[in-house]
């Protein structure tokens, strides 16, 4: 048993074979996938999905790229998405200062709004951080955040020990088997396995045997895998573990 945390399945690079892509991974033993909302019509898309398969979940959010076009009537729309009953997150949101596509002040707006829907429908928080670290965690603890998880996690140790203590998840992506990823094989040895979820992020961050090719989420069974052998234990265990984890953080009934 294992779950897709956080994919897109709602991305273009999936028109042309959605529906074999989610039978595939269904017929692979994933049991759960989470489709993450990164814009308006993203989250739209990803709740239809959710509507059309039972086993897909969606989350609604606006990646912290489009901050500088978020307006009152985007939060409107998404304040209504969100109460939809297969919306079990909001996400992904936060703060990328490694890219800068919108400003850090339009940025911090847009985190803090969709912290407040959070807050508002008691949902838990899919965050993106990248190269922002300090202000990501200051946020968080300023607005009594004690329910998320940080996504494709790349940040230091520092970073991860104060995520941990905050209560935070960790979740990783196909990259850490790269080649040059060493750093986060480290983190993962770190975090312990009750704190732990997987996820693709497709389409994507493929495993290093399909890098140039569109990852999907039948390919969280290579990422379980990889991190079961870096933690020493049974990839069933390790599959049992962080779906556990990821069905209380999502309340999957």
């Amino acid at each position: 048993m294992f779950i897709d945390t956080h994919c897109h399945l709602d991305f273009e690079q999936f028109d042309n074979d959605r529906e074999e892509v989610i039978q595939r991974a269904k017929e692979l033993g994933i049991d759960y996938i989470i489709n993450i909302g990164s814009s308006l019509a993203g989250s739209e898309k990803s709740i239809e999905l959710a509507k059309k398969y039972d086993f897909i979940f969606a989350t609604v959010g606006i990646h912290p790229h489009e901050a500088d076009n978020f307006n009152e009537e985007t939060k409107e729309k998404l304040y209504v998405l969100a109460k939809n009953p297969k919306v079990v997150a909001i996400g992904e949101i936060g703060l990328d200062y490694f890219k800068s596509y919108s400003s850090k002040e339009s940025q911090e707006r847009l985190f803090l709004c969709l912290i407040d829907l959070a807050k508002q429908l008691n949902l838990p928080l899919v965050i993106h951080c990248r190269d922002a670290q300090r202000d990501i965690l200051k946020i968080l603890k300023q607005e009594k955040i004690n329910k998320a998880v940080v996504h494709c996690f790349s940040g230091d140790e520092d970073f991860l020990d104060s995520c941990l203590k905050e209560g935070f998840f960790i979740s990783f992506t196909c990259n850490v088997t790269y080649k040059n990823a060493q750093h986060l094989r480290e983190m993962i040895r770190i975090v312990p396995l009750n704190r732990l979820m997987l996820e693709t992020d497709a389409p994507f961050l493929p495993p290093q045997q399909f890098r140039g090719k569109r990852n999907e989420p039948a390919y969280v069974r290579f990422l379980a895998k990889f991190i079961a052998e870096i933690k020493g234990v049974e990839i069933e265990a390790l599959g049992r573990i962080t779906t556990e984890n990821a069905k209380e953080f999502f309340n999957l009934k």
